[in-house]
């Protein structure tokens, strides 16, 4: 028999591949999608700009695999504030169409608000503890992430993307992030040399990066791959940390120095454009930036992270 498309019948898992009635443009191989930027690295990983991708064959390749994406949120002490909006906002644009699993780090469970969730979309509460220092509380996401991915995670979504709190999604994010390992480029240091990135430059330090050393500055409020390479990236960098406070001293960065390190000796396979990570009260809102999808939520560092 044979199908719509004048296909042959054969097995499901081979017509997983039949996209026939999708009508696209087709690429140009003598036309760049972006002259502007960077779109691909030394290593040849993607660099992810608005304009260097079509989303809808994305989201059909996804959706054939049936694919579940995992967000890890920390809400510990006052950041809970910050919970409601971030949820909202991920509502209306992260991953639509997709099956979502929400997994909320709180100390305040009963704080968590109620905030209605759109069809194979659930939220998960994960009781943690707090730290006195918000240096703890960062740093302890490692090894939270880490522990969860091998107890639950790995049996519950196929990707993790884990992102800061105080944070709101204000365009589109969706699967063309996901690859086995993405960083996302810091958006104070997309423009500079290596030797003006914040890296850890001790030599001390499990962290430390030479200055004639790095790639890019990755920022540690968004990042994720596939379960198995976020388990290995956080695994290693708790216990870069363990290794670190043993010997008396502490990245300059913390959680974020370490994930620096980790990604210049495994390089991601993906890499975000500031896009997915933006402040525009601090940064404007330059021509280069075509959308602002990940943006910083106003806040009283101070105020928040003591209480």
């Amino acid at each position: 028999p044979r199908g719509m498309c004048g296909m042959t019948y054969v097995p499901t898992r081979v017509l997983a591949f039949c996209f026939c009635r999708m009508v696209y443009p087709q690429p140009n191989a003598l036309i760049p999608t972006r002259k502007d930027v960077l779109v691909l690295t030394p290593w040849l990983a993607p660099i992810v700009w608005e304009g260097t991708f079509n989303i809808d064959i994305l989201n059909e390749q996804f959706r054939l695999r049936n694919t579940t994406i995992g967000l890890t949120v920390f809400a510990i002490k006052k950041y809970v504030v910050f919970l409601k909006l971030f949820l909202e906002t991920a509502e209306q644009h992260f991953m639509v169409g997709h099956r979502v699993t929400y997994y909320v780090f709180t100390d305040r469970p009963a704080d968590v608000p109620q905030v209605p969730l759109g069809a194979n979309r659930q939220l998960v509460v994960l009781s943690v503890r707090n730290y006195t220092r918000w240096q703890d509380v960062s740093m302890h996401r490692m090894e939270m992430i880490s522990r969860f991915s091998e107890q639950r995670f790995l049996q519950e979504v196929d990707y993790l993307v884990c992102a800061d709190v105080d944070m709101k999604f204000q365009d589109h994010v969706g699967v063309e992030i996901l690859s086995a390992l993405f960083g996302t480029l810091h958006p104070g240091f997309y423009r500079s040399g290596r030797k003006a990135f914040t890296y850890e430059r001790r030599p001390q330090s499990q962290a430390y990066i030479p200055w004639d050393n790095g790639d890019f500055y990755y920022m540690g409020a968004f990042f994720g791959g596939s379960v198995v390479e976020v388990s290995k990236l956080t695994k290693a960098c708790h216990q870069a940390m363990v290794v670190d406070q043993a010997n008396g001293i502490e990245a300059v960065w913390h959680d974020e120095s370490h994930l620096n390190k980790y990604l210049l000796y495994h390089k991601p396979t993906k890499v975000l454009s500031p896009e997915y990570m933006w402040d525009q009260r601090l940064l404007g809102w330059p021509s280069i930036i075509k959308k602002l999808r990940f943006a910083a939520v106003p806040k009283n560092h101070q105020k928040i992270r003591n209480r």
